[in-house]
């Protein structure tokens, strides 16, 4: 069965082949702003929607060369970098370090490649000089030296990707031109592929004197060098398509003479409490921010239960005590929990047993041999993220219905053979269905580990003293002083402790 998948150029669902068969060449733009720093130099910018957009790329192939962007040259970090009395690439290096531990502590995987614009500029001034010598590009004479521009009007398949009509585009580019713009450029729509960095001003050396980059070149030439003047699959954010993605169609398409990717992927807007992030709006969340408050796990979940295309809601919720949640990310965290918890159970049942297909509870045996089939099905389709954390809920659900069967089996061996095997053919089938969203990827003992140390931090709780609550409860438990002993279970849920008896001890952990 082919891989279908939404193309932004086409406005439809189409089978997804490869140039080269079993090799996919995909190019990701991740905001460059991934590598500034905000209110600290201990803040990066790496948002949750820079995050979603690296979350939501599984596709697969034998072969894939993902490229990355790492825009670590711009005007805003060269200024943010001024501020704060350091160098340009000092500063992008720095925040780019943070951004990448952020992105791998939520799943993604390293790219491929993740060339960086101040080691790709002689790649963009080659580029530019080609656009220059076929009439697709001209040089302007600017107060602070010579800048470059592409020439729009230049290139008849303008606007084929955000369907806009260029003479419309032009009038609202007329409106917005800055004074003495008009003297510069040719047309108000050219934008700008060099920009000259004035007296004093940081840039690099080239044809036409020191200066910098504009936005949409940079990542034509990376993808250019990286690989190679046609690619599969270009993605990013919705709100790429135009300009950027519009403009480096143009003038990549005019430099090659061959189209640049034959599928364009854009993931929807997120919102957060029903506006559009943005940090116009001062709105905005980091990675940070959920990595303090959430389990990485937990927001992969959240992230890839909407799908891609679709806006991504993301509540805030702030307490009368001064706390600040995300109820999404809570009940998505949630989840996580209940797969980790039916795990333990599982691996608990078959206590070793080898993994089998026995004749015993069919129904929950049809969904444990089929989950890795659906979910690999369910990315095929449009990278159908929803349906395939529907296949884990139903998977989830049939290991806990063995757990529970488990019991009425003790007395007759054969039964309980069987269903050990089958408790260990579900722990297999876990694994193989979480592997392709990049879900359960910790060991047991670290994911708790990890969640019940945040969430003591986040309630100003200490272990030991749960501890002593717990060994207390169940003195009185033993000396059947129920009155005290339900007291003491009270007492630790107001502060949000759960205890678990079992017939041998007491265990508690901290819910959401």
């Amino acid at each position: 069965m082919p891989v279908r998948l939404y193309n932004t150029l086409t406005q439809k669902i189409e089978d997804f082949v490869p140039a080269t068969p079993g090799k996919v060449k995909l190019y990701v733009y991740v905001c460059g702003e991934l590598m500034r720093s905000t209110t600290s130099p201990t803040r990066p910018r790496p948002d949750v929607h820079d995050a979603r957009t690296c979350c939501t790329v599984p596709l697969r192939a034998s072969e894939v060369s993902h490229c990355q962007n790492v825009t670590d040259v711009d005007d805003k970090i060269v200024n943010r970098a001024k501020e704060r009395g350091e160098e340009p690439l000092a500063l992008s290096k720095r925040m780019g370090e943070l951004a990448e531990e952020h992105l791998a502590a939520i799943g993604c995987m390293k790219p491929t490649s993740m060339p960086r614009v101040s080691t790709t500029i002689d790649g963009i001034v080659d580029l530019t000089q080609r656009l220059i010598q076929k009439g697709s590009a001209y040089v302007a004479e600017t107060p602070h030296g010579k800048d470059v521009y592409y020439a729009v009007r230049s290139f008849p398949g303008y606007g084929k990707l955000s369907r806009r009509n260029l003479d419309d585009l032009r009038a609202g580019a007329s409106e917005r031109l800055a004074e003495g713009a008009a003297d510069i450029k040719k047309d108000p729509l050219d934008f700008a592929l060099w920009k000259a960095a004035g007296p004093g001003g940081f840039g690099f050396d080239s044809p036409w004197g020191k200066g910098r980059p504009g936005w949409h070149i940079e990542c034509s030439a990376m993808a250019f060098k990286e690989l190679g003047e046609h690619i599969d699959i270009h993605g990013g954010g919705m709100d790429l398509v135009f300009p950027h993605h519009e403009n480096e169609i143009a003038q990549s398409e005019a430099c090659s003479g061959q189209e640049l990717a034959r599928f364009w992927m854009h993931g929807g807007f997120l919102e957060i409490d029903s506006e559009k992030m943005a940090k116009s709006l001062g709105n905005f969340v980091t990675i940070k921010d959920v990595l303090e408050k959430n389990d990485p796990e937990g927001y992969r979940y959240f992230v890839l239960g909407t799908h891609y295309r679709g806006p991504l809601s993301f509540d805030v919720e702030k307490h009368d005590d001064g706390r600040v949640t995300f109820p999404g990310l809570d009940e998505a965290e949630r989840r996580m929990d209940y797969l980790y918890a039916t795990r333990d159970a599982l691996v608990s049942l078959a206590d070793g047993a080898e993994a089998g297909e026995p004749n015993i509870l069919q129904g929950q045996a049809e969904v444990i041999a089929g989950a890795k089939d659906k979910v690999l099905e369910a990315l095929d389709r449009d990278l159908n993220t929803p349906v395939a954390l529907s296949v884990l809920a139903e998977l989830g659900k049939a290991g806990n219905e063995i757990v529970m069967q488990a019991p009425k089996m003790k007395k007759d061996p054969a039964k309980h053979e069987a269903i050990r095997k089958l408790a260990a053919s579900a722990v297999r089938a876990l694994a193989g269905a979480c592997a392709p969203l990049g879900l359960m990827q910790a060991a047991p003992e670290a994911y708790w580990k990890r969640t019940k140390e945040r969430r003591l931090r986040l309630r100003g709780l200490d272990a030991t003293a749960i501890d002593a609550k717990v060994a207390a409860r169940s003195e009185a438990r033993k000396a059947k002083d129920f009155a005290q002993a339900d007291a003491i279970r009270k007492e630790l849920a107001a502060v949000g402790v759960e205890i678990f008896d079992t017939a041998d001890a007491s265990s508690w952990k901290i819910s959401l």
